[in-house]
């Protein structure tokens, strides 16, 4: 009972932090995505080197917290796109840097390079959402942003209490035995029950994006689910971190969202806006 409370009060107080940072402003979710991808940053390198300490990766967390910003800033349309490019020239700098240390190897270049672009990068593309889909005008739109999670959460929620429900068929006993088919196709149908009421307040997208949109979270969302139930369980761990008591770290709460962004991004990019 005692871990039900804890659960559900961690739960509200997340549900909070992020919705209303979205509704307030970009800026306070830029604010608030910024400590997360920092906080994901250090449980990505605590998997890799458990006993590390922020002086002796300094560079990692240099350099996240520069794609976080760049990336983040272009997102809200603060800095032109064309300033991406410094990104990349940073993995050159990374690879460059690495040359020079005693304990040089590619596997270190290997565990940044991942943990940059499956934390820093995709934290900092999130907030490009509040601009997705915004053809009328707008100066500020939060709805493909807010959609997102929304959409994430109702395809979480409801995989899983269909699984429990009815679920037979396992969908990756390697990586996650509890997932099932049965659970992911029910996901998927309320993520796109969601996302018809989502459509009729944001309307900005039609009914039939922000269908596929729902599509989209629904099937990469759970590839995100088993790519970090691999990660953990290769390390031998059963959560990221602990800074959501009953729920784990930021990547256990992050890890279908983020997985998920990128091609949110380019279907609306290249097939909407």
């Amino acid at each position: 009972m005692k871990e039900l409370i804890t659960r559900t009060l961690t739960g509200i107080v997340f549900l909070v932090l992020i919705l209303g940072s979205i509704l307030w402003s970009q800026y306070a979710f830029f604010a608030v995505a910024g400590i997360f991808s920092m906080i994901g940053l250090y449980e990505f390198l605590r998997l890799f080197y458990p006993k590390h300490t922020v002086s002796n990766h300094l560079a990692f967390y240099l350099s996240g917290l520069f794609i976080y910003l760049l990336t983040g800033l272009v997102g809200i349309e603060i800095f032109d796109v064309r300033m991406m490019i410094f990104v990349l020239i940073l993995f050159y700098l990374i690879i460059m840097l690495e040359l020079f240390r005693k304990d040089s190897s590619w596997d270190k270049i290997g565990v940044y390079f991942s943990g940059l672009i499956y934390v820093s990068l995709s934290f900092g593309l999130l907030n490009a959402l509040f601009y997705m889909g915004n053809q009328s005008g707008e100066t500020f739109f939060p709805g493909v942003l807010l959609g997102v999670f929304l959409l994430t959460w109702s395809n979480d929620v409801f995989a899983y209490l269909t699984g429990s429900a009815i679920g037979r068929t396992k969908l990756f006993p390697r990586h996650s035995p509890k997932k099932t088919w049965e659970g992911c196709l029910g996901g998927l149908l309320f993520a796109m029950v969601m996302a018809w009421i989502l459509a009729q307040y944001f309307t900005q997208l039609t009914e039939i994006q922000w269908i596929i949109t729902a599509a989209i979270v629904a099937v990469f969302g759970t590839l995100g689910d088993l790519a970090e139930s691999l990660l953990k369980r290769n390390k031998g761990v059963k959560d990221s971190g602990n800074i959501f008591p009953g729920h784990g770290g930021v990547l256990d709460r992050f890890d279908a969202v983020l997985f998920a962004t990128p091609f949110v991004f380019l279907y609306i990019s290249f097939f909407v806006r």
